[in-house]
Order: structure tokens, then sequence, then C-alpha cells
């Protein structure tokens, strides 16, 4: 299935139903009172947050949304009922905003929370609600309001703990796939990876996280190079990212010069996320002897004048990925977020 990270939709939330008008009509009741009942309000559209997705690809097909609408009034003070609400199931990580203000409505980060994002039209009133001393049989009514409408653009940032980056070629599709369930294409060409691929990494019972591999990241990225921008607002709900380094890329590759483009890149897209914790992960140590690999990691991070850490990993063989596994398990356990309350129901949402 095609990854498909931004989307537009219509939602139509349901009109509340119209007031009713009728007498109390019983025998020896000729001239009973106004008996008209209120209508039923109409139905609300609510975004709510599915573990189970992780891609827009169903809004390619389905791209409009309506709500029930709320039903009539009846005689002898019936209500009408009240419209059907409608639930969206969106993936976590899911940004929402009203297209035509560009405001931000909110973002699903949290298991079932729920976001409204259509509010649905309010109950007309029947002509019992106006009986008063000085009008015993009252006509009037009033009709349900519209319910609320607008297009909504949705943009997916994948919620992963741990995000791979570097240049094209570097090793991480290969890199998921040996560690994860992932299957990303893997070929030996620049750009084989063209959607953000997740996969859930388990190092023991109940210990597991999820990485996500991007497409490779070019000089340019953040203006928009080789759609950078779409790649890498992906990596900012990660909270580690490894860096990996192919030991053999093409011929005269400068390769600590690769390691501070790539950081620039991320320090013109954000700061924050250039912030973020960083190992280095040097690739394809399996084309070199060890005491080769061993000195040009090292020389490497003499030129870069690393600080943080780094590991030696051949992907395609799983030489160092279960060490780099568990350091990277570790590292989440030791920096775990503190526990957020459960969400409430969102209901604020914009006019429309």
């Amino acid at each position: 299935m095609k990854f498909v990270d931004e989307a537009t939709i219509r939602v139509e939330a349901g009109n509340g139903g119209r007031g009713h008008v009728s007498f109390r009509r019983e025998k020896y009741v000729p001239f009973g009172g106004p008996d008209g009942g209120d209508g039923g309000d109409g139905g609300s559209i609510w975004a709510v947050a599915d573990p189970n997705l992780n891609t827009l690809a169903d809004f390619r097909f389905n791209r409009a949304f309506r709500a029930q609408h709320g039903e009539q009034g009846a005689r002898r003070n019936m209500h009408g009922g009240k419209g059907a609400d409608l639930e969206i199931q969106m993936p976590l990580g899911t940004r929402i905003f009203d297209a035509g203000t560009e405001e931000m409505m909110g973002e699903l980060t949290r298991k079932t929370e729920r976001l409204l994002v259509a509010k649905g039209g309010w109950h007309g009133l029947g002509n019992a609600r106006f009986k008063s001393s000085t009008n015993r049989a009252p006509r009037q009514f009033t009709p349900g309001t519209p319910g609320e409408q607008r297009e909504l653009r949705l943009e997916l940032s994948l919620m992963a703990d741990v995000g791979l980056l570097g240049m094209p070629n570097a090793g991480k599709s290969t890199l998921l796939s040996a560690v994860s369930a992932a299957r990303p294409k893997i070929a030996d060409y620049p750009f084989t990876t063209l959607y953000p691929q997740p996969g859930v990494v388990s190092v023991g019972p109940l210990k597991s996280f999820v990485m996500v591999d991007i497409p490779g990241l070019i000089e340019g990225a953040a203006e928009g190079a080789g759609l950078g921008i779409r790649f890498l607002k992906h990596l900012q709900r990660t909270r580690l990212l490894l860096h990996l380094v192919d030991v053999l890329p093409p011929e005269n590759a400068d390769i600590a010069g690769n390691v501070r483009k790539i950081n620039k890149e991320l320090a013109n897209f954000s700061e924050e996320l250039a912030g973020r914790e960083q190992w280095l992960v040097f690739n394809k140590i399996d084309l070199l002897g060890d005491q080769d690999a061993e000195a040009f990691c090292k020389k490497t991070i003499r030129k870069l004048r690393w600080k943080g850490r780094w590991f030696a990993i051949s992907a395609a063989t799983h030489r160092g990925t279960d060490e780099l596994c568990q350091a990277v398990q570790q590292w989440m356990d030791e920096h775990a977020p503190a526990p957020e309350p459960a969400p409430e129901p969102t209901d604020a949402a914009p006019e429309a």
C-alpha cells in the first residue's frame, strides 16, 4: 500500500431538526393548547486516533463525510431524534487543519483521543415553547440551525521512538529490515526508499520500540530539495536519532562532510530537532577488515570531533545490530517520558 502523509477531506455535520407546530386535539378537549415538540440536534463529526492505522491512504478515495441530520419534532410534545455522531478513524500523529483558515484545530497523539472537527446543528423549537399568557395558540416555531461544514487538511507525522537518517544508500532500510518485521524495498541505487517506513523492534519480553526509516536526505532538504520537508517532519516526534554512515561510500565522497551536511539540514528545518540525542552508526563494516573498520571509525570520529555515542555494525550480516538495539532500548527506558493523564474529548472547533 502506498504511503500517504497528506490528504484533504470535507466534513459536514448534521443539521438540527425543525420544531413542530400542532395543537392538542382530543375528545372533549376541542381547544387544547399547543403541543408541537422540538426537533433533534444534528450529529457531530469527531476525529478519533486509531493506533492500527499508519497512513492516510484511505482518504485518497473517500473524501466526504456527512453526519446524520436531526429529526423533526412531532405532536404531543415529542422531540425529534438526535442525529448520530460520525467518527473518522485517523492514525496517531495526524495534525488537523482548517483548510480555509489554515488554523490548526488539533493533533491526535494518544490512543482513542477524540477531536471535534464539525459540530452538529442545534435543534429547532416547537410551538409549545412559545405559549404564554398572552399567546395561548402560538404558531411560531424555529428551524434547526445548520451543522458546521469545512474542508480539513490532514498531515501525518509518524509516531516513532527512533528515527534513521543519513545519505542515500547508507543502509537505513537494510537495518530496519534486519531488526524488525518491516520489509522495505532494498536495492543498490540511491532513493530506493520513497516513503517513510516504520517498524517495531522487539528486544525482549514487553520490550520494544518503533523505528522509522525516512528516504535519504540531500543538501537543501530543509528547503524542499528531494521532498526533504515532507521527510524531515517524520523525525519531529522521534526521541532518538541514529545517523547511519556508509564506510564505503561512492568514490571521493567526504564522509565527515556528509555528516555535517545532514546535521545542517536538521538545524535549518528545526533547531529543536537538531539538538535531539543523536548517535553515529557506521554501517557495512563487513566490507572492511576488523582493524581497518576500527581505524576508519576512530579517524572519522576525530575529524568530526564527535562527543556522542557511536556504533559499528553490518546491517546486511546483522553484526552489531543486537548490541545497538539493546543500547537503544536501555536509553529509551532511562529517558521514558512521564505518564500523561487520560485525554478528555476536545470539543473546541473554529467557527465555520
